[in-house]
C-alpha cells in the first residue's frame, strides 16, 4: 500500500515537472516570445491611452481653474472654489 502511495505520489510530482518544463520551454520558442512581446506592447499602449485620458481630464480641469482666475468665465474675480463642475 505504501509503494502504491509513493508511485502516486512520483507520478503525479513527474507530471506537474513535465508540464511546467513544457511550458517554460513554449516561451523560449520564437512563438512564445512574439506572444509575449506582442501581450506587453498591448498593455503599455493601453497605459499609455489610459494616461493620455488622466492628462486630459486634469488639463480641461485645469484650463477651468485659469479661465475662473482670470475672468475668461464672465466673473471676474470670483475663485475656482465658487463653481462646481
Amino acid at each position: 500500500m505504501r509503494r502504491l502511495f509513493w508511485l502516486g505520489l512520483g507520478v503525479t510530482v513527474g507530471a506537474l515537472v513535465v508540464r511546467r518544463l513544457s511550458a517554460a520551454a513554449q516561451k523560449l520558442t520564437p512563438g512564445g516570445i512574439a506572444e509575449s512581446l506582442t501581450g506587453g506592447l498591448s498593455q503599455l499602449a493601453e497605459a499609455i491611452g489610459e494616461f493620455a485620458g488622466d492628462v486630459r481630464t486634469a488639463m480641461s480641469e485645469r484650463e477651468k481653474e485659469l479661465r475662473a482666475g482670470v475672468g475668461l468665465d464672465g466673473q471676474l474675480g470670483a475663485k475656482p472654489e465658487d463653481f462646481t463642475a
